[in-house]
C-alpha cells in the first residue's frame, strides 16, 4: 500500500487536507511522522482560532524533535482532534485516520487547487511506491 493516498491534496510541508464541502480535515503525512519518530505531545489551535496558509498551526512533539505543522489552508478551525491530544501516538498509527489534527472552515476553497497531487508530493518526497527502507 502506497504512504501516499490519492483523493487528498499535500503541502511541501508533508501536511495532507482532505475536503468535505467547505471543511477541510488537515493531518501530517505517513512520510512526516516516519522521520518525525514516536509522538509524544500534540498541541493544536481551540475551536474559532484562525490559520493562514503556511503559517504555523501547532507542534507536534516526537522523541526526536518538536516540529510545527504548518497549516495547508486558511481559515477558521472548527475543530480539533481531542483523540489526538490525549494519544499522540494515533498521529503514527493512523496519520489519514484518526490521527487527524484539526478541521478548518476554509477562507478560500482557491487555495486547496495549490497544493500538491498525491502524484506530485510522492515526486516530492522521493518516493517511488518501490518500498523505501
Amino acid at each position: 500500500m502506497s504512504s501516499v493516498p490519492e483523493g487528498l491534496r499535500y503541502s511541501k510541508e508533508h501536511e495532507w487536507v482532505k475536503l468535505d464541502g467547505d471543511v477541510a480535515t488537515v493531518g501530517i503525512t505517513h512520510f512526516a511522522q516516519d522521520q518525525l519518530g514516536d509522538v509524544v505531545f500534540v498541541e493544536l489551535p481551540a475551536a474559532g482560532a484562525s490559520v493562514r496558509q503556511f503559517a504555523s498551526l501547532g507542534v507536534v512533539e516526537s522523541v526526536k524533535a518538536a516540529s510545527d505543522v504548518y497549516s495547508p489552508v486558511s481559515g477558521e478551525v472548527v475543530e480539533r482532534n481531542v483523540k489526538v491530544i490525549e494519544s499522540p501516538e494515533l498521529v503514527n498509527t493512523a496519520p489519514y485516520g484518526d490521527g487527524w489534527l484539526v478541521k478548518v472552515k476554509l477562507a478560500d476553497k482557491g487555495e486547496v487547487e495549490k497544493l500538491l497531487s498525491a502524484g506530485d508530493y510522492r515526486s516530492h518526497i522521493g518516493d517511488t511506491a518501490a518500498g523505501g527502507d
